[in-house]
């Protein structure tokens, strides 16, 4: 009996909730603060006549944010006119009652009062940068924005309207972690909006997380970290465990910049820190390279690209020149060739490699992702964070439908005593294993130094490029000198011996293409050199991008497969129409010698008898 009435008490209580409406707070800038509440909690610099604080509540001295609302947040980012609240099913009284905890209730009533909200998360569709997208916003004004069951289900009816609509989606984060006062059902709901966010990977939509002060705990943990770009606030506080924990764990102090943005920056857990002034405009950039609507096509048939090559005199003049300090890097073709860079970080598990430069780009009007290899950063050697750096960027062209184009320039993977202990032989293979059958059009260009596994992680591709001064090889013909004659001095031997060159390497079967350098080498002109290596991507790009997934994925495995093999049939068949072509060129020539023979001696008949005219 007791629990009918307490049922019945929450119906009626459910539709007294229903029936009354909260004031809704206007979609506006944040309000213009008396001057008395316009000093920053950081510095405590005097902000009252700062525009710049009271547009974005950023401190013009030391550049903190403060905490801002969701629908201060939603008018920041959004494009003017465009946002439409979804409706709810569910609202944070039902949970309040179904539980019995009066203070809760009226806890949740006085946020309800405070924030205008009925709960800690605002979710709707909306434009940005001209871009349809679906858009959730936590507050953690609304009891910490921690997430319970409406917050949870909210959440998750946001990805499964991004996945009906097929739309991508932003979600903006502040929040504390679980609400404490609804017990287990709290936890559950890390599981449902893991699941939604599962969903929409799966339909390949883009998922883009704004991580804000604070990100902690079973949110932190859950849906955010599933994102496929991960943005961040300057000094947000960020981190499963809050600082307390940690301290009581660890029994000692931790430092406060521990569980900031900057720190998983560092540690490769996030992509970038992006101030509030700018968030705008590098999320309306990311949908537009994401949700890419063009394709190259070409205006005539394309045609091959002759272009002239310079003899080198020998294959240690090719090492040299790719070693060059003033060679071009990748980021240096990056920056030329693309109109568009967004650049990401870290491989979201230890740290962030900077021998490793990826992102999204614009290449010749349409969105691809680029992978570099960056020789100046870090030694040049790619640590297994960057193998797996790079192998998130392979899955997410992979999942957007973008082309692939990687910039190969290393002395070699990291060979020191950490990579192995951090796992430097599962990342070659794990890159290796995903770059052979990924999905999408993959060009790989060997910029620089070509240098073993390191090299060919990224070397596997439906067309590999070669500029004419780089090289690659098995083994560096210092490292082969040293272990053959036990002198280094000796490599320039070796160099030759390694078919190293651009040459030696299309000869084989490896490289389709010799990219052509200034005479001297590519450091004489980079604005030529990128010129010409960006036309030979985009032709080669041209012939392949419309191939389908599937033979794709089929033609790339039979050229590494019987690469260097005698009795591939693909060997035969070229060997076989080759011997044809020479046949036909042989008969021909003999049959031209004896036409310009007989030519020749009718003319000389013919001269001999006018002569004795």
């Amino acid at each position: 009996m007791r629990e009918l009435i307490s049922y019945a008490a929450y119906l009626v209580d459910r539709e007294r909730i229903r029936s009354s409406r909260l004031p809704k707070s206007p979609l506006r800038p944040p309000e213009r603060l008396p001057e008395e509440e316009s000093r920053c909690f950081s510095c405590g610099a005097d902000l009252s006549s700062s525009e710049l604080f009271q547009r974005y509540r950023v401190c013009e001295r030391c550049g903190f944010h403060h905490n801002i609302s969701a629908w201060e947040r939603i008018y920041l980012l959004v494009d003017p006119g465009s946002f439409q609240e979804a409706k709810y099913t569910t609202n944070v009284g039902d949970m309040a009652q179904l539980l019995g905890n009066t203070t809760y209730q009226e806890r949740v009533r006085e946020a309800q009062r405070r924030t205008h909200l009925s709960e800690a998360a605002v979710c709707g569709t909306c434009t940005i940068g001209g871009n349809p997208t679906v858009l959730a916003v936590l507050d953690c004004r609304f009891l910490g924005g921690n997430m319970g069951v409406v917050v949870g289900d909210r959440v998750a009816r946001a990805f499964e309207m991004a996945v009906k609509k097929k739309l991508p989606i932003v979600t903006v984060v502040s929040s504390g972690g679980s609400r404490i006062e609804e017990g287990v059902l709290s936890l559950v709901q890390m599981a449902k909006t893991v699941a939604s966010a599962k969903r929409l990977q799966e339909k390949r939509l883009p998922h883009i997380s704004v991580l804000t002060h604070p990100t902690t705990g079973e949110v932190y943990a859950s849906f955010p970290n599933l994102s496929d770009i991960i943005i961040a606030e300057p000094g947000a506080m960020i981190g499963f465990a809050p600082i307390r924990a940690v301290e009581q764990a660890e029994g000692e102090e931790i430092s406060q910049m521990d569980h900031t943005a900057e720190s998983h920056l560092a540690h490769g857990m996030i992509d970038q820190i992006a101030d509030r002034t700018s968030l705008c405009h590098l999320v309306s950039t990311t949908l537009d390279l994401l949700s890419f609507r063009y394709r190259l096509g070409p205006r005539k048939k394309v045609r091959p690209y002759f272009a002239p090559t310079h003899p080198q005199e020998q294959a240690w003049q090719a090492v040299e020149l790719a070693r060059h300090e003033e060679r071009p890097t990748a980021a240096d073709y990056i920056s030329r060739i693309t109109s568009t860079f967004i650049e990401l970080h870290g491989d979201r598990s230890y740290s962030d490699d900077p021998s490793i430069v990826c992102g999204l780009a614009e290449l010749g009007g349409e969105a691809v992702v680029v992978i570099g290899q960056q020789r100046d950063r870090g030694g040049g050697h790619t640590a297994p964070e960057g193998f797996r750096k790079a192998e998130r960027a392979m899955r997410l062209a992979a999942k957007s439908g973008l082309p692939l184009i990687n910039l190969i320039d290393t002395p070699g993977a990291s060979p020191g005593s950490e990579a192995e202990e951090r796992g430097i032989g599962h990342a070659i293979a794990s890159a290796m294993a995903v770059i052979s059958d990924l999905r999408t059009p993959v060009i790989s260009v060997v910029i620089g130094q070509g240098g073993s596994e390191g090299a060919l992680a990224l070397a596997i591709a439906d067309r590999v490029l070669m500029m004419e001064n780089a090289y690659l090889s098995v083994i560096s013909p210092e490292r082969a000198a040293s272990i053959f004659y036990r002198d280094v001095g000796r490599a320039k031997e070796f160099a030759s011996a390694l078919k190293l060159t651009a040459e030696d390497c299309k000869k084989i079967g490896l490289v389709d293409v010799v990219v052509p350098e200034p005479e001297s080498g590519a450091h004489t002109h980079p604005e030529e050199s990128a010129r010409v290596l960006k036309n030979l991507i985009l032709r080669e790009l041209l012939q392949i991008q419309f191939r389908s997934p599937d033979k794709l994925v089929k033609s790339r495995y039979k050229r590494f497969r019987y690469i260097g093999t005698l009795g591939s049939p693909l060997r035969r068949i070229l060997s076989k129409q080759t011997a044809q072509i020479q046949s036909l060129i042989e008969t021909g020539m003999g049959r031209l010698k004896q036409h310009l023979a007989s030519t020749g001696e009718k003319n000389s008949e013919t001269g001999n008898e006018q002569t004795q005219k």
